[in-house]
């Protein structure tokens, strides 16, 4: 089984290349790979716990774990995992429009949840997981995880083939950065993109133009090249133009603002502040004192705010 890129660059400060972590991610047999992009095994041998971090993407996951097997709906927040000892995982990644034709269902009604595969899809899912979690081999693993999928008997779709299109291309193009924009690419109105998106991916197409500017942030946060950190987490949405010489490889990461709680994600840490170099805020002088500093009536801003 071929060996595929995936996407590393959802790992926050990734550790795959440290010791005791191995990440495999294989391309998924022909009759799948209408659905699933690839597969993804994880394996870690940790001497104490380890916390690691994953910006969601666009797309549904499987993963074996627990003794059983869980869909990932597309979740907005945070992706977060402990690991510890040793141990392995293995999931299945699919096309941001591959999962519909084993759901057999809007995905719109698993965005944001977990659930057990013997819950949405055919036949009880804790045999298959627990032959994959008690493993050695990733074959086998691979072979018994796609065995279980093909149980649900997917059909392809004409047009979730063509979501998984668009979703590619707001990938890739990195002058879409709004939804109306990539409806117009679509030939489709904003709405209809938006049920569309609903049905067949989960979530609406801003959010999917925005996290594809955070993957893209992080990463140019993980290649170890010096980057503008004040252009590249500026908050204000710019409008399509050139990119600015300050970025990364010229790249407009500020294309699709990264929300306070995404920004965390994707910036390295700020250096410790000494409390003894730390200089006393300026105070503003009292009312009335004359000073320029005086906030004035009717003004809706001071210097100092």
């Amino acid at each position: 089984m071929p060996n595929v890129p995936g996407h590393p660059e959802a790992i926050v400060r990734p550790t795959a290349d440290a010791p005791g972590f191995e990440v495999e991610r294989v391309a998924p047999r022909p009759d799948l790979a209408e659905f699933v992009d690839y597969h993804w095994l994880v394996r870690w041998s940790v001497p104490k716990p380890h916390r690691q971090q994953v910006v969601p993407q666009p797309r549904v996951h499987i993963a074996a774990e627990d003794g059983q097997l869980l869909v990932h709906g597309i979740s907005r927040s945070p992706f977060y995992r402990t690991l510890t000892g040793h141990g392995h995982v293995l999931g299945a990644a699919f096309h941001a429009g591959g999962f519909r034709p084993l759901l057999k269902g809007s995905l719109g009604a698993i965005s944001g949840t977990v659930q057990p595969g013997r819950d949405l899809l055919a036949g009880d899912d804790r045999p298959v997981a627990e032959r994959i979690l008690a493993g050695t081999d990733s074959a086998d693993m691979i072979d018994a995880f796609e065995r279980y999928l093909l149980r649900s008997d997917p059909v392809p779709d004409p047009t979730g083939r063509e979501v998984t299109v668009l979703v590619g291309d707001a990938q890739r193009r990195r002058d879409i950065v709004r939804a109306d924009q990539l409806a117009a690419h679509a030939g489709c109105s904003l709405r209809t993109l938006q049920r569309l998106f609903t049905e067949y991916v989960g979530i609406g197409p801003k959010w999917v133009i925005q996290r594809f500017r955070i993957l893209d942030a992080a990463a140019a946060a993980h290649s170890g090249e010096r980057i503008d950190w004040s252009a590249l987490l500026r908050i204000r949405v710019q409008r399509p133009g050139p990119p600015d010489p300050g970025l990364h490889r010229g790249r407009r990461y500020t294309a699709c603002h990264l929300s306070a709680r995404e920004r965390p994600a994707v910036a390295r840490p700020a250096p410790p502040i000494s409390l003894r170099s730390r200089a006393p805020a300026p105070q503003a002088p009292p009312r009335g004192s004359g000073s320029p500093w005086v906030r004035r009536r009717g003004s809706s801003t001071a210097p100092w705010r």
